[in-house]
């Protein structure tokens, strides 16, 4: 989803939940990453892997000038053949400390995943999670958003607008790159610009 579908989707759901949740939401996990220097990690589940909030946070991370916003996706299945970005395993959590921040995107619960984030946890490791919502999974997070089935967003459209409010520069000292209003702004001007005049 680009930037001028999110700004599109952000107008029709104007007056909900969402868009506070989802900013708060992504509030919380800028703050987390740029407050201690980065270490995002990003895990989901064996069946549900976030491959598309990865692509979408390093994209994020790029355009906002927020490096530390770009995560590492720790796979439950990374082999040592693939490439060096998707070969990163589980044991990559079990070597987490204080300071980093693992995001768990976890539609359903397996019990190897909440062990796993109860040992990170214990390490010192800010967890936040985005899933089902009213399981552990949630209660030992240190923030979570819920998107119980059923909902009016899917995970995946949640999952959108968090990592686009996560790039947002909107009341963050700039650091040399434009923002996502500033981009959306520059966007909508080339896109409704009258064609130039024929010689």
């Amino acid at each position: 989803m680009d930037a001028v579908r999110v700004a599109l989707l952000r107008e029709v759901l104007a007056g909900t939940e969402w868009l506070g949740a989802t900013r708060r939401f992504a509030g919380v996990l800028r703050g987390s990453v740029v407050g201690h220097g980065g270490g995002l990690l990003l895990m989901g589940t064996p069946e549900y892997e976030p491959w598309h909030l990865a692509a979408h946070l390093v994209d994020e991370a790029a355009w906002s000038g927020t490096p530390e916003l770009a995560p590492t996706l720790v796979r439950q299945r990374a082999r040592p053949c693939d490439p060096a970005h998707l070969a990163v395993g589980p044991g990559r959590l079990a070597a987490a400390r204080r300071g980093e921040t693992l995001l768990v995107v976890a539609p359903e619960e397996p019990a190897p995943l909440l062990e796993r984030v109860s040992d990170a946890r214990r390490a010192g490791v800010t967890v936040l999670a985005l899933g089902a919502g009213g399981g552990e999974l949630a209660a030992m997070a240190h923030d979570a958003l819920a998107v119980p089935e059923g909902a009016e967003l899917d995970l995946d459209t949640v999952q959108h607008l968090v990592s686009a409010a996560a790039g947002e520069n909107e009341g963050v000292p700039p650091r040399g790159r434009r923002g996502f209003r500033d981009r959306l702004s520059r966007l909508a001007e080339i896109v409704t610009a009258p064609p130039p005049a024929p010689w």
